[in-house]
This record gives structure tokens, sequence and C-alpha cells, in this order.
């Protein structure tokens, strides 16, 4: 009797064991080897196209580096993570999905884990900053007209002073990087926070610093800048062409950074509400089929934004030329 009376003791001080310590090879893949290659396929093209698309925007904006505006600076820093991404991360998680295994170790997945979550949060806080730029341009010109390159290449140094620290963090024992459940990929110890109050609270931090705050601060600008462009477009069309011009382009440039933001949140979202589940809800109750899905489409999110540039990049270009013609066509009917 009194060893049965001990059992409930016992199980209440039973500690949580995260996936990856339950089983021998926490590197082995949890799914069928027709998945895995389907995901490596995947992976391949999302790899080929975002290398190829960030690559040639950071090579075109290279041939013009001395006019580019500093909401431009921001997206060729932008273009410099997710090509990061895109060679530093995606071949560690090709050559496992067709191996049907991790196949680094834990070295290989705490590198990989680091270069993924330093490029992601260096995307977001760029995105973070661009959207303040393009708040301070649109809503508050007095302040928005000061904001010159140099200050944009102050901004960069901070953004990669804060993604450092924060993807850093983990390795000074508040926290970690761990395998996937599903095996063949590796991101933050989400799980930590199952086992400890300490591993919530650098759950919660992460989440904070990393992700609600930065994407508050963009949907409020983005919100801000809708109500004034609503309430300015009239006032606009009365200013001399030079004006105008200069107010289609801050447009097109604040298009760009919503299209942007929209993509990169759109992709990360599904990731980070698994991720919050898997650190706050019922251990283990979230399928291993279904936590892969996410994880594909967020490490889809660096081939949207040089398809974004380049649509509206051209859309710009024919508004433009049609005013030209409309303007040489109105001097010869004179």
């Amino acid at each position: 009797m009194s060893g049965m009376a001990s059992d409930p003791n016992n199980s209440s001080q039973e500690e949580y064991i995260p996936h990856y310590l339950q089983k021998e090879d926490p590197f082995a893949s949890k799914l069928s080897r027709e998945a895995d290659i389907i995901a490596g396929f995947y992976l391949t093209i999302i790899g080929i196209l975002s290398t190829l698309g960030n690559g040639y925007v950071i090579f075109m904006s290279s041939k013009r580096k001395k006019k580019l505006r500093p909401a431009e600076i921001m997206t060729v820093n932008l273009a410099v993570c997710d090509l990061g991404i895109s060679v530093v991360g995606k071949p560690f998680s090709i050559i496992s999905f067709f191996s049907h295994r991790w196949m680094f170790g834990w070295m290989g997945c705490r590198w990989y884990g680091w270069a993924g979550f330093f490029f992601g949060c260096g995307s977001l806080i760029t995105m973070t900053a661009v959207s303040l730029d393009r708040y301070l341009k649109i809503c508050h010109l007095s302040y928005g007209t000061w904001l010159k390159r140099h200050h944009a290449f102050i901004c960069l140094a901070i953004i990669w002073a804060y993604a450092t620290f924060w993807a850093t963090v983990p390795f000074a024992g508040v926290g970690n990087y761990a395998p996937e459940p599903f095996g063949t990929s590796c991101t933050l110890d989400w799980w930590l926070a199952q086992a400890s109050v300490a591993g919530q609270v650098f759950v919660l931090s992460i989440l904070f610093f990393c992700l609600l705050f930065p994407t508050a601060v963009i949907v409020f600008s983005y919100v801000k800048i809708i109500l004034k462009v609503k309430s300015s477009t009239k006032e606009v069309a009365h200013y001399d062409t030079r004006i105008q011009n200069s107010h289609i382009l801050e447009m097109k440039l604040t298009k760009v950074a919503m299209l942007i933001c929209a993509g990169f949140l759109i992709a990360w979202i599904p990731y980070a509400v698994v991720s919050v589940w898997s650190a706050f809800g019922r251990p283990d109750s979230v399928p291993i089929q279904f936590s892969v899905i996410p994880t594909l489409l967020a490490k889809s999110a660096a081939m949207y934004n040089p398809i974004i540039y380049q649509v509206i990049d051209c859309k710009f270009a024919c508004c433009r030329l049609g005013g030209l013609k409309a303007k040489s066509s109105s001097k010869k009917s004179r």
C-alpha cells in the first residue's frame, strides 16, 4: 500500500523528456522515404529560386550602390539575409531529406539552427526598420526628411548586432538548438518550456523580442500609412510634377515593403503557432506529419522577396513609361 501511495508523488516529480532524448537516434527521419524525397525536391527548387533571385537583387543593386535610397539599402540587406538562409542553411536540410536522416550530428544541428535563426531574425528586424522608415517618410515628413544613407548603415549595424545577440543567447546556457520532431532539420529548442521555468522564460523572451514586438511595429506602421494615404491622396494631386513623382516613388517603395512583410509573416506565422503549441501545449500533441508542413512553408519565405520586388519594379517602370508617353503626346498636340 505504501508503494502504491508513493506512485502519484513519483509521477508528479517526473520531469518532461523531450522527443530528442526519448529515442536512441534523434536524427533518424520519422517520415516515409517518399515524403522525404518530395520535401528534398521542394527545398531544392526553393533554394535555387531563392539563390538566383536574391543574388540578382544584390548584383543589380551593387551596380548603383551610390544611388540607393535608405529604404533600398534595407531591401538589399533583406536580400543578403535571404541569400544567407539559402546558401548556408538549405544544403544541410536538402541533403538530410534525401538521406532520410540528419547527416551532420549535434554540432551541425546547432550550427544549422543558429544560422536559420540568425538570418530569419535579421530578416524580420530589417523589415521592422523598413516599416518605420516608410512610416516616418509618409506620416511624419518633418522626421522623414533627415533620414539619410548614413542613418541606414547605422541601422544595419544595429540589426546585425540584434540578430547576433538573440541567435547566440542559446549557447550561453539559457537555451539550445535541437532536432525537429521529424528528425531531418533543427531549430530552437522550444521544448525547454515543458521542462523548466527557465526554459519558459527563454522561449517567451525569444517570442516577444524576435516575433511579437517586431510584428506589432510592422502592423502599426502600415496601418498608419494606409490611413494617411487615404487622407492625403487628393492633396498630392494639387502639387507640381516633381513632388508627385517623389510621392509615387515613396509609395512604390512602401508597396514593396508591405508585400514583403506580408509574405514573410504568412510564411512564418504557421511555424510560430506550431512552435508555441509545442512549447506550452500538451507535450507531443502536435503530430509529426503535421509539424513538417509549417517548417517547409517557413523555409520558402526567402523565395518571395525578389519576386515581389521585381513585379512591383516592373509595374512601376511601366507606369513611368506610360507617363512619359503621355507627356510626349501632349507636347506634340500642342
